[in-house]
């Protein structure tokens, strides 16, 4: 056995040693320098395998009817693009020139608006420049229609073959196309940014909370890994209701169409919370057809007309400066107001005279409203507006955070200076102001003030989003907010209602009304300013409202109608009064249940008449009606044999059924006053050829009764309703 020899063995390990140390120097020395001298060029390549940081965008919530149903959702879009690069890299190209007519006639399937033709110059282009980033059609697609697109020959192909890429974009969408379009809003689909209405109010609710990924390219794919996943956003329901306003909508439209109106606003309120339930906001386009471009409900400050003389009459009751029996003169319909000639609307028919107070809310006279207010108000008009703030019509409801664009109303206080003068303020300042110009107040903020009338003098503030949501639970609520408790004294506000009930039932406010139930309300048409040269006679402008409640007893909703239009004629009550009472008629039809006793026509007969004919047939369908009949005579339906004759009501509740005489089959039978079935059926039973003139029962055939039948013979029989 051999020794072990340790000096033998020790230059082996050595030499490893060395060989190892020399490695290690090897990669030191390469690192060095990959790290200096090598170093932007590795930073180039990991800057195209990863990305950091990139924001990914959540859900976007959605937008909901009072009742819960969808407004405005998020759908995906898709741009979609060609890489012809790739195409060319992974040798798809061949297969590329083999489908492209296929491609292309699938193309003009999905877009008819261009050729197959046109598609394959237009992607032979793309393959001729190597294009990497090469539009297939140059608008977003939805998500169907991408579907298609991608199972088209080579596009179905994974994407790192076929070269087909494409962006996805979350669009917003409103389920029923332009209803309440002013109020639920828009966005700027590329910028992805709210344009107005509640996308704009409450976007930060809506949008959510971007997430964080960074991407890492493995294996030639990229992977994300997400750091912070994003928050999607919130659902807000407001307090819209679908049916409503579409019914106001079409309300409105019809009637801007009927009298070539210029822009049309409806807005209908839930009387206890202020829940704004339609908003409308038509106005005349240039090719005639009216859409919402403007929310003139909450932003259009125009002179409310006389839709404002409650409001004036309202503060001399609760001041008791007038109470209901109080009379005024307005003379021949012409009086002059220090050097101003105030008209009443039938001034060429000689006026109205005399009037109490109540009669001049009832046929709107300018010169009774603004005499009442004037004579009592003249030497202090600052109590007068004192006494309209009171009311709450020049209050800020506060809607510039719900609703952009609302504007607040301009009723001017007048002022005294030092020396114990009116500044800006004029004589005629205070009975114009009575009888609604001189003022600006946006149609919500009228509206606003009815409501609280209808609501026991409790004024609420417009609400338009009840609650905020998120996977089906409450996560904010926006209950009803009272502004005012009272408006007016109890008296004050009892003896306004009563007088808005007369103005719809007595008054010129008429045709706002129904036959079903009892409407609350006020008429205006005023002429609109033009600015500094005032009021123009030639081709005026009018402001044409109706603002009312309904049902007068107990109310549940309020509504204003306000129409601009060009011209004569314009009445408020005759053309806006219409439309509050198409959507008045139309809510409440939707639950009122009238009992049936209530459609009885007393003089009706409530028996059917029996005519000629087979009276089986009528003892069959009378016995299962429950009415009792008379007869003398035995048989049943169900046999299939006939027996003919014709039936007598007696009474209001039994029928006398009796058999007529009867012909052998060689003579013709008497059908006067039988279905036309009947008498085919018994005359060409005996061999008789019918022709039929009219429609209804027999009055007159052309053979008679008892006639012995011939061969050949024909008969007519003329028949009438």
């Amino acid at each position: 056995m051999k020794k072990f020899d340790p000096k033998k063995i020790m230059p082996r390990y050595n030499l490893i040693a060395v060989l190892l140390t020399l490695v290690a120097l090897a990669v030191v020395a390469k690192a060095l320098y990959t790290m200096t001298a090598k170093r932007q060029y590795w930073m180039t390549v990991a800057d195209r395998v990863k990305r950091d940081s990139v924001s990914v965008r959540p859900n976007r919530g959605n937008i909901l009817s009072c009742d819960g149903q969808l407004m405005a959702s998020s759908l995906p879009e898709y741009k979609c693009y060609l890489d012809f690069k790739t195409m060319k890299d992974t040798h798809t190209d061949s297969l590329w020139h083999v489908k492209i007519d296929s491609i292309c006639e699938g193309l003009h399937q999905l877009f008819p608006e261009q050729s197959a033709a046109q598609f394959k110059a237009h992607l032979e282009e793309g393959m001729k420049k190597q294009s990497r980033y090469w539009a297939i059609w140059n608008k977003r697609i939805d998500y169907n229609t991408f579907c298609q697109l991608r199972s088209l020959p080579v596009f179905r192909l994974p994407s790192l073959r076929s070269g087909f890429t494409y962006e996805e974009y979350d669009a917003r969408k409103r389920s029923y196309g332009s209803l309440a379009g002013r109020t639920i809003g828009a966005m700027y689909g590329a910028k992805d940014t709210a344009r107005f209405g509640l996308e704009l109010s409450y976007d930060s609710i809506l949008r959510g909370t971007n997430g964080i990924v960074h991407r890492r390219k493995v294996r030639n794919k990229f992977l994300d890994i997400t750091d912070t996943p994003p928050v999607d956003g919130a659902d807000i329901v407001t307090t819209i209701d679908v049916n409503i306003q579409d019914l106001a909508e079409r309300a409105v439209i019809n009637e801007l169409k009927e009298i070539n109106g210029n822009v049309g606003v409806a807005i209908v309120m839930d009387v206890p919370t202020g829940d704004v339930k339609a908003i409308v906001n038509m106005e005349k386009c240039f090719d005639g057809e009216y859409r919402e471009i403007h929310n003139h409900a909450v932003s259009d400050l125009l002179e409310p007309g006389s839709v404002f003389k409650p409001i004036s009459l309202m503060v001399a009751l609760d001041d008791g400066v007038v109470d209901t029996t109080y009379r005024v003169e307005t003379f021949g319909g012409i009086f002059n107001m220090y050097g101003r000639d105030m008209k009443d609307w039938n001034w060429r028919k000689g006026g109205y005279g005399t009037l109490t107070l109540p009669q001049t809310l009832w046929y709107s006279s300018n010169i009774g409203v603004s005499r009442i207010i004037d004579d009592h108000y003249h030497n202090d008009p600052e109590k007068f507006v004192r006494g309209l703030y009171r009311t709450g019509i020049a209050d800020d409801l506060g809607l510039e955070d719900v609703i952009p664009g609302y504007t607040p109303p301009v009723i001017r206080m007048p002022h005294k200076n030092k020396h114990g003068q009116w500044t800006n303020w004029s004589k005629t300042a205070l009975p114009w102001m009575s009888i609604g110009y001189e003022t600006q107040v946006p149609p919500i903020s009228t509206l606003t003030f009815y409501n609280a009338v209808a609501n026991g003098g409790r004024m609420m503030r417009p609400r338009f989003v009840q609650r905020v949501e998120k996977n089906g639970q409450t996560i904010m609520e926006f209950p009803p907010e009272v502004m005012r408790e009272h408006i007016c004294g109890k008296k004050a506000l009892g003896e306004i209602q009563a007088i808005l009930e007369q103005v719809v039932s007595v008054g010129l406010g008429k045709k706002a009304g129904s036959k079903s139930f009892h409407v609350s309300g006020k008429t205006g048409t005023a002429q609109i300013s033009k600015g500094a040269g005032g009021y123009k006679a030639g081709g005026t402008n009018y402001l044409l409202s109706f603002a009312g409640y309904f049902p007068s007893e107990h109310p549940r909703y309020s509504c204003i109608v306000c129409i601009q239009k060009s011209g004569l004629p314009a009445s408020g009550g005759g053309m806006s009064g219409v439309v509050f009472h198409n959507i008045a008629e139309g809510i409440m039809a939707q639950d009122i249940k009238l009992s049936v006793s209530e459609a009885r026509d007393s003089a009706s007969v409530f028996v059917p008449q029996v005519f000629n004919g087979n009276i089986l047939a009528a003892d069959y369908v009378l016995s299962h009606i429950g009415i009792p009949v008379n007869k003398s005579w035995t048989g049943s339906y169900a046999n299939g044999n006939p027996i003919w004759g014709g039936g007598d009501i007696k009474g209001r509740s039994k029928v006398n059924l009796f058999q007529r005489k009867q012909y052998s089959d060689k003579y013709m039978p008497d059908v006067t006053g039988m279905g036309a079935r009947d008498a085919v059926f018994l005359i060409e039973h005996r061999g008789v050829r019918c022709t039929l003139i009219g429609r209804g029962r027999v009055v007159k055939q052309s053979l008679e009764p008892g006639h012995f039948i011939k061969r050949g013979d024909r008969c007519q029989l003329t028949l009438e309703n």
